[in-house]
């Protein structure tokens, strides 16, 4: 069983007792925090697929909040014109929260 669910824009695969990383969900999520997110577009229950027109009525993914900001890693931004003395450097670091699928609800 499994779901393709949106969370803050972001389409993700959830499975029972799967993580994910999504985008960092703000400072009201502490660790040990339920989650539900029904913005379901498509569920698979043992083999029957529901596909939502936008979403799946009914259906939901159950979340437990296990680290509320994890940080990704590094990105390195450089960009620079030849023979013009033009150099630009930037770093970006991503802020996550890790999250644990209970159970999907289809």
């Amino acid at each position: 069983m499994y779901a393709i669910v949106e969370i803050q824009g972001q389409q993700f695969k959830a499975e029972p007792e799967k993580f994910l990383y999504v985008h960092y969900l703000g400072d009201a999520t502490k660790e040990g925090d339920k989650l539900e997110f029904d913005r379901v577009l498509l569920a698979d229950a043992d083999g029957t697929v529901k596909v939502g027109a936008p979403v799946v009525e009914g259906a939901k993914v159950v979340c437990e909040v296990l680290t509320p900001l994890v940080k990704g890693d590094k990105v390195i931004v450089f960009k620079k014109k030849r023979r013009k003395g033009y150099r630009r450097k930037n770093g970006h670091r991503q802020y996550f929260t890790k999250v644990l699928i209970k159970e999907v609800v289809a």
